[in-house]
């Protein structure tokens, strides 16, 4: 028998996102630091020219060249080009076309790092190319990485082997605060040993676990395929295992501990113990929409606590039998949100190779015979029996697409999504897309609970300008879709009369080439709308100016900072701060603003 092999993309830390305002496809790195690949969406036209960009490598300690790195280049009209630095660190990209392009350069032991980054999660300056232009001082500083390093024992002080343990940063995500993973893992050896490298200088709290989202998924993949294991092996699965522990040693996140690590620092003995919990097995039935059992459903667990950084560690899966019934096994004492979702599993071979992907039946196909539904779920050690799961087809909505402002694109490749506007909600649920008609009208079926809805796929020089329901706008409220009965008259209005807002920063009397520019919403209540439309920032180019575009028309402050972290832009507080320096500035629509901006010292405290 050959050798199968599992290949799942669920389990890289990826996500591709679709612009709203633009016609490309951005992928977010996996590492910490490095800058977001920038993709052409679908049916955007692929362009060369005879522009070029190159530049060296070399260590930020001793300026020595940095060689066999890998210089990787994005923009919205080319597909992604790596290279690695020769002998002298020297890198060259050719034949480009016009246009905006992003840089980063990653290689083992050292930080990734951006063009134009100078400090820890800052974003790297975007490089601006004309027709035929030479950028050949695209140079990169790379700095040593820093190390967290240590020791993963049981309770009895005894080492643990293959637990995976991860390096994450408290960040503000759609509106909340949470741990987020820093793109840093490691696995322990035979004597409880870690080492998390390649780390940007910081603050970082470190988690444990001895399951992780790679076993879910291959369980999963067991099940779709009827393969026999012990995620519904009632008696067979272990009883008492290890929650997901953070440093010092606490299963809380809130408890966790901050760790600081200085440029290309090690710190060590970052040593502590899992914390043992009794495992519960939940056993229940899925009843569907007509009250008969489902066989054939996905029932999986997820947190309902907001700051957990390893969601996926936490609960389990299982899938429902001819009558109905499923048991998950080792499930760890928490708050959960048990969901059942419909799903298929598509495979492919190469050889003795297998690839599995498993998506909801809306995202996959759009039909509406995927039934999905979720209970609140509370372990606390015991077995949790009789858990019933009535699921729901959902509902469809449908609209149109009016184009104002300009005639109407010949373009066959936008979609119109619902998106759940809960990052922390349960995975599967009802949403999916639909591709837009000829005549511009389109119908997303399945749709259940809170959706947000926004536009993949944007025809150049076009901008999302509002989505309508009943005469309201409800582009950042969305809508609350419940029960069966199908939403008509949803409004996607395009606009060609998209802002912009450009210009450049002074520091003293002389300009600035360093910098962030932050523009918020002066209304704080869109600052944590989810999915928010209502903040921005940007990065000076290569000549010190800096750009922004599509922001929704209205009234917003604008500050530029030597430095602020990715992502701090969107906590409240700091906001708050920051309004206090900013220059106020009003958007009408189509409107083009410039500004000569103030450099300010940092994000305030």
């Amino acid at each position: 028998m050959k050798q199968m092999q599992i290949a799942c993309a669920a389990a890289l830390a990826l996500a591709v996102i679709g612009g709203p305002a633009a016609a490309q496809i951005t992928i977010m790195p996996a590492g910490p630091g490095g800058e977001p690949i920038q993709m052409p969406g679908p049916g955007r036209e692929l362009k060369t020219g005879t522009g070029r960009i190159a530049g060296r490598l070399v260590t930020a300690d001793t300026g020595a060249p940095v060689r066999r790195a890998q210089v990787r280049l994005s923009g919205s009209d080319i597909l992604p080009k790596s290279v690695t630095t020769d002998t002298e660190g020297r890198y060259e990209f050719r034949d480009l076309p016009a246009g905006r392009f992003t840089l980063s350069a990653t290689k083992s032991g050292y930080v990734t790092i951006s063009y134009g980054q100078t400090r820890p999660f800052e974003a790297g300056k975007p490089i601006e190319l004309a027709e035929g232009q030479v950028v050949d001082r695209a140079d990169l500083v790379m700095p040593r990485g820093s190390v967290i390093s240590g020791r993963i024992v049981d309770e009895f002080g005894e080492p643990v082997a293959e637990a995976v343990v991860t390096a994450m940063r408290s960040t503000w995500q759609n509106g909340r605060r949470r741990l987020q993973s820093a793109g840093r893992t490691a696995t322990t050896n035979d004597l409880g040993q870690f080492r998390i490298y390649g780390l940007p200088p910081g603050e970082y709290y470190v988690s444990s676990t001895v399951r992780g989202a790679q076993e879910m998924i291959v369980a999963e993949m067991a099940v779709a395929m009827s393969v026999r294991t012990t995620v519904n092996a009632g008696d067979e699965a272990p009883r008492s295992g290890y929650a997901p522990t953070y440093y010092p040693g606490t299963p809380s996140p809130t408890q966790a501990q901050k760790i600081l690590v200085g440029l290309g620092q090690e710190a060590q003995n970052t040593d502590f113990a899992l914390v043992p919990v009794r495992l519960a097995r939940v056993s229940g039935t899925v009843i569907g929409s007509d009250g008969r059992p489902l066989e054939g459903i996905m029932v999986s667990t997820a947190p309902r606590n907001a700051m957990d950084g390893v969601p996926l560690a936490l609960g389990g899966t299982a899938r429902t039998d001819r009558n109905g019934n499923f048991t998950m096994t080792g499930v760890a004492p928490g708050e959960y949100t048990l969901s059942a979702r419909s799903t298929i599993t598509m495979t492919s071979v190469d050889g003795d190779r297998t690839m599995f992907t498993t998506r909801t039946v809306a995202a996959a196909s759009g039909e509406a015979q995927q039934e999905f539904g979720s209970v609140p779920l509370s372990v606390a050690g015991d077995d949790v029996a009789n858990v019933i799961v009535v699921t729901s087809k959902g509902t469809s909505v449908s609209g149109r697409v009016v184009y104002e402002g300009g005639s109407k694109p010949n373009v066959n490749t936008l979609r119109i999504s619902a998106a759940s506007p809960d990052a922390d909600g349960p995975m599967g649920l009802l949403g999916g897309s639909s591709s837009v008609t000829a005549d511009g009208t389109f119908e997303i079926r399945g749709v259940a609970g809170p959706r947000i809805f926004r536009v993949m796929n944007v025809p150049a020089g076009w901008v999302l300008k509002a989505i309508r329901y009943n005469g309201s706008d409800i582009t950042d409220a969305g809508l609350d879709v419940r029960g069966s009965e199908p939403l008509t008259g949803l409004e996607v209005v395009l606009t060609t009369r998209g802002t912009e807002i450009t210009g450049t920063v002074k520091q003293g009397n002389e300009p600035a080439t360093d910098y962030t520019v932050v523009v918020f919403s002066d209304d704080p209540q869109k600052w944590t709308v989810p999915m928010t439309r209502h903040i921005a920032t940007a990065r000076p180019n290569q000549e010190g100016r800096f750009q922004l575009k599509n922001l929704p028309a209205g009234s917003y402050y604008a500050v530029a900072l030597d430095y602020i972290a990715q992502g701090d832009w969107f906590d409240p507080e700091v906001l708050e701060r920051l309004k206090t320096r900013a220059t106020r500035l009003t958007l009408d629509e189509g409107q083009v603003e410039t500004l000569d901006l103030r450099l300010e010292s940092g994000a305030g405290s």
